[in-house]
């Protein structure tokens, strides 16, 4: 199997907090990065899908704290698609420094919304697949 889609990230001294770690909030926005960087390398936009009529919800988010992140760390995070039968999907994610310690892990659940009906898609990696240049980013 080969190794998940990931991003590199350096923590900002701005994103700490008073004990000068990471703030907890600012795990979210480092998943999310990758989610979107994901979608960018596999050819998706925001403005594509728009246009198609759907977009990307988050349902669920379940972090794992493990080792704090100080400013100056770098960090990879990964990113991978778990695919249902039903309408949702799982993504897990991880934060890694640079010398293997993995510092949270993400876990995610989230649909497609048509964004006229407001309602989830069905099988939404059908319409992945068919949005995404490059589908094997996501195990498509």
């Amino acid at each position: 199997m080969s190794e998940p889609f990931s991003v590199r990230v350096t923590v900002r001294g701005y994103e700490t907090d008073v004990q000068g770690h990471l703030n907890q909030a600012v795990y979210v926005n480092y998943a999310e990065h990758a989610r979107w960087s994901l979608l960018k390398a596999a050819g998706i936009t925001q403005t594509g899908l728009i246009s198609q009529g759907v977009g990307p919800v988050a349902l669920e988010t379940t972090i794992r704290y493990q080792r704090e992140l100080v400013a100056g760390d770098e960090v990879e995070v990964t990113c991978s698609f778990a695919w249902g039968e039903g309408k949702t999907f799982r993504i897990e994610q991880t934060i890694r420094k640079t010398d293997g310690t993995v510092a949270a892990e993400i876990t995610a659940v989230g649909g497609l919304l048509d964004l006229t009906a407001r309602k989830l898609v069905a099988a939404p990696h059908e319409r992945f697949k068919e949005l995404a240049a490059d589908p094997s980013l996501f195990g498509l």
